[in-house]
């Protein structure tokens, strides 16, 4: 559960500007703030049913925003090859790849 959780905040991080206010409201406060779906309904005055449901749909859309951008793959990819190349420098190298990190 934890593992969906981190990759469900990840694709939230990257794709949120292409959800709807109430889906990235339902989301945030689901994965971000750690409501309950009982919470969250109530805030909204709606049912846990219409939560879920919109949870589940959002997380379907992000699953494929993700499969046709790849954004959250770019990412990891960049990430591992630049802890690979933080082995390999000097100092004044890790610098500018310190640099280079900042800008993500």
């Amino acid at each position: 559960m934890l593992e969906k959780t981190t990759r469900m905040n990840f694709l939230y991080d990257f794709y949120h500007s292409l959800l709807t206010d109430k889906q990235r409201s339902y989301m945030s406060l689901y994965y971000l703030d750690d409501f309950s779906l009982g919470e969250i309904a109530e805030e909204y005055e709606v049912s846990r049913q219409a939560v879920y449901d919109n949870i589940k749909r959002t997380e379907a859309m992000l699953e494929e925003y993700e499969s046709k951008l790849l954004l959250f793959k770019k990412f990891q990819e960049s990430s591992r090859l630049l802890k690979q190349l933080k082995s390999f420098v000097s100092d004044e190298g890790l610098s500018i790849i310190e640099s280079l990190e900042k800008l993500d």
